[in-house]
């Protein structure tokens, strides 16, 4: 017996009751390029937006620093890193971090948000993880009221590598340290197909999960992320968010936070090395299929992640503040400045102020509200 295919109504119906959509219907509302289609995607995202968290769009106060772009990968899709005597290249002191620490104090952040290049020079006494204690414990010692949201998995890997210790070890120190939450960042695709040609040198998928459960067995919260519109298909795009939303059911049944929020970050090629240009044959995916794929993304991902959030950085003010009608609750951060994906031609800019954040969220007729790193509200 032939099983009929759901229909496109059928499947929105099933994500508003809370169901969890299968792979296939994922892919199904990728795939559809009706206009008439588009529109009920994204009435449906929207829905569940607002059924989940309501209408108040959240940003945060905070400050991004890129503490150094020295780094042993070759990421074809990175234009950041450099090598440590190639024109451009710097690490910043801990002197230069704690100045702009204070400067994002002085401008009302409640979140730093560190990460940087996995520089080999980066020890103490031959120890990888010493040096990043000592950086955690010197901004915690100045700014204990500042939530540290800092190191992505890859980051914890390269730590872990270099001193032969163990993921939980690592995650561990650095929580003690002074680490509040770590960036979902080195995600990109959850595929290792893609992944082989994206960052070969990168971690593989299932060890990328098995730094965030690490964190997320250790109490400490991180972002999920999915770099998107490069050489993926569809059902790889569905893959990656089937693994996030697996891996968050498990974590939620056990009582952690696993995941605060999703990030969708859309490919910005413009700078990026020319072999992976040739290849994807843009410069970036169009706002249009970024909005589409987040209003499927956030129907997929269902009640598990409550928390949804564009990247202005990469799509601009403006276009964020349209992601917020297609599925979105979050406009994200100041950040105060911002180098990876600027440095890969992004035209967003680096600094936002509250108020401009403000006046894109007043733009669509919503309310706002600041909120911390972990979605509680700044009084």
């Amino acid at each position: 017996m032939i099983t009929q295919a759901p229909t496109i109504d059928q499947i929105l119906t099933q994500a508003l009751s809370g169901q969890a959509l299968t792979p296939d219907a994922g892919v199904l509302l990728l795939e559809q390029t009706d206009p008439s289609a588009w529109s009920d995607i994204q009435q449906a995202a929207d829905q569940m937006r607002q059924d989940l968290v309501g209408d108040t769009v959240t940003y945060v106060v905070n400050r991004n620093i890129n503490f150094t772009n020295i780094c042993e990968q070759h990421c074809n899709f990175c234009a950041f890193r450099r090598d440590a005597d190639q024109e451009g290249a710097y690490w910043l002191t801990e002197a230069q971090i704690l100045e702009k620490a204070a400067d994002a104090r002085q401008r009302g952040a409640t979140e730093i948000c560190m990460q940087g290049g996995l520089n080999l020079e980066a020890k103490l006494e031959g120890q990888s993880l010493p040096y990043y204690v000592r950086l955690v414990k010197t901004l915690k010692a100045s700014f204990p009221e500042i939530h540290l949201h800092a190191f992505s998995p890859q980051e914890i890997e390269f730590i872990a590598r270099e001193d032969r210790r163990s993921f939980t070890d690592v995650i561990s120190a650095l929580s003690e340290a002074g680490v509040d939450s770590m960036p979902g960042t080195a995600a990109e695709i959850l595929d290792d197909q893609v992944r082989r040609v994206l960052c070969p040198e990168k971690i593989d998928t299932a060890t990328w999960l098995e730094v965030v459960s690490a964190a997320h067995q250790l109490g400490v919260p991180t972002t999920s992320t999915m770099l998107s519109g490069h050489i993926e298909t569809p059902a790889q795009q569905i893959g990656h968010l089937e693994r996030l939303r697996s891996h968050q059911q498990k974590m939620q049944s056990q009582g952690n936070i696993g995941f605060s929020e999703f990030v969708l970050l859309p490919y910005v090629g413009q700078d990026a090395p020319p072999a992976l240009r040739r290849r994807v044959g843009r410069d970036q995916p169009t706002l249009e299929e970024v909005l589409h794929l987040t209003a499927v993304a956030r129907l997929f991902l269902g009640r598990w992640m409550v928390n949804h959030q564009p990247s202005w950085v990469k799509l601009g003010v403006q276009g964020a503040a349209q992601a917020l009608q297609w599925g979105c609750n979050d406009i994200g951060g100041t950040l105060m400045e911002e180098h990876i994906t600027t440095m890969a031609g992004a035209q967003g800019g680096t600094c936002l102020s509250e108020s401009e954040l403000q006046n894109a969220i007043k733009a669509i007729d919503r309310p706002y509200r600041q909120r911390t790193t972990l979605y509680g509200w700044v009084a």
